[in-house]
């Protein structure tokens, strides 16, 4: 029978660090049967194939991929690497299939996690006692309470497939993000009027858009289909100020009342927050549009 390769870790409470670089192991593994070990025996640790998280080494040509060593295991771009990081910085690239790939990837969700783990604020609240619901959430609710016992390890065993899965589906959103961009850039390069942008596709346009100073709004067919919707460009795509919102009249209008402000009767909405509004043409939502430049 063949042996299985050992992946170990420490025992006790889990973090999203250690589980998405377990997961990010069994991608690049490829099918090859493995055994998660969590242990806090120096002892065992020297029989592992691959040690995450734990033993104070940093070491990729012996597979050991720890940041708890005094100096921790470097960083880039400011952020110090935590155990997740380590292994996607020698295998993100093999399993994204290209680096473009694999640092969109990085920035979205290694930094995030190997800053939090790190014990780096990564965000302000601002409401008191009300915080973000992060993977980190996700996995401190997994956690066994103190009611339920000593179950740690197989708790942690259970998550691994979603922590895969979470990368496999960054990876694939990630190269179509890049593929959606082009087809935007393409879009504002050959636009006439660059305060409007026109796409026939549901690409992520929010990012690629936000890099030019002149959009002000961006057309596309909805995805429930014979509609189509303008939307406002922000410069910052984390937050909600829009570059110019559609009129203060339209606000929270629909049908009969939108199409008689606007002079557009298949106008079908706006949103109260004046960021999105819809028409059931092409043409009508670039009516639209238009009058909002004015406006």
């Amino acid at each position: 029978m063949k042996k299985k390769i050992r992946i170990i870790t420490h025992s006790g409470n889990f973090h999203a660090d250690e589980l998405l670089a377990v997961a990010a192991i069994e991608i690049q593994l490829n099918g090859t049967l493995y055994e998660v070990i969590r242990t806090r025996d120096p002892e065992v640790w020297k029989t592992g194939d691959y040690v995450v998280d734990v033993g104070g080494v940093y070491d990729p040509t012996a597979n050991r991929f720890d940041h708890h060593q005094k100096g921790g295991a470097g960083e880039r771009n400011k952020v110090p690497y935590s155990s997740f990081g380590l292994v996607w910085k020698h295998y993100g690239e093999a399993i994204c299939g290209s680096k473009e790939v694999a640092d969109g990837v990085e920035a979205r969700l290694v930094y995030p996690i190997d800053l939090a783990d790190n014990g780096t604020e990564v965000y302000t609240t601002v409401f008191d006692g009300v915080h973000p619901y992060l993977l980190h959430s996700v996995v401190a609710a997994m956690r066994p309470t103190w009611k339920e016992g000593e179950i740690h390890d197989v708790r942690f065993v259970e998550l691994i497939p979603l922590m895969r899965r979470i990368i496999e589906r960054e990876v694939i959103a990630e190269r179509d993000r890049i593929e959606g961009a082009r087809l935007v850039r393409e879009a504002y390069l050959a636009a006439t009027d660059k305060r409007i942008i026109v796409i026939d596709g549901h690409y992520p346009w929010q990012d690629e858009l936000a890099r030019h100073p002149e959009p002000l709004y961006l057309l596309k067919p909805r995805h429930e289909g014979n509609s189509w919707q303008v939307e406002c460009v922000r410069d910052d795509v984390h937050s909600f100020k829009n570059r110019k919102p559609l009129p203060e009249a339209w606000r929270g209008l629909s049908g009969e009342a939108l199409g008689k402000v606007t002079g557009v009767p298949d106008a079908v909405f706006c949103h109260n927050m004046r960021f999105i509004a819809v028409a059931k043409s092409k043409e009508s939502a670039l009516r639209l549009a238009q009058m909002a430049l004015v406006a």
